[in-house]
């Protein structure tokens, strides 16, 4: 399944948008104290409502495309494919095994009696 053209044009220019606003950050072109917005418990009480809002879309996100990965229809990986021969291998091992213990041991061959000596 693969994106299409719009939503990938919308996810691109949300990342040009955030490192725009990373870049004027970081160069002190607009900034605003932490100790203005913790000093006023508004400006406080609305970034902690606005980060958990964020948090809490996000995680939704990353549920649903864990779901939607989990739930694909998808054949085995080769790793799945070798391991799942690999079981079938051991079982084929220990039932040998298992017929090899089930079976009595085979008796020695009973000696042949000798005639006398010379004879």
């Amino acid at each position: 399944m693969k994106p299409s053209r719009a939503v990938l044009i919308l996810w691109s220019c949300v990342l040009i948008a955030l490192v725009v606003l990373e870049l004027a950050e970081v160069t002190h072109l607009f900034t605003f104290p932490i100790s203005e917005v913790v000093a006023d418990p508004f400006s406080l009480l609305i970034s902690l409502i606005f980060t958990t809002i964020v948090a809490f879309i996000g995680a939704i996100f990353v549920g649903i495309f864990i779901t939607a990965r989990i739930l694909q229809p998808r054949g085995f990986t080769p790793f799945e494919e070798e391991m799942l021969q690999m079981r079938a291998e051991v079982r084929e091992v220990r039932r040998a095994v298992e017929d090899l213990r089930g079976a009595p041991p085979a008796a020695p061959p009973e000696p042949r009696p000798r005639g006398p000596p010379g004879r």
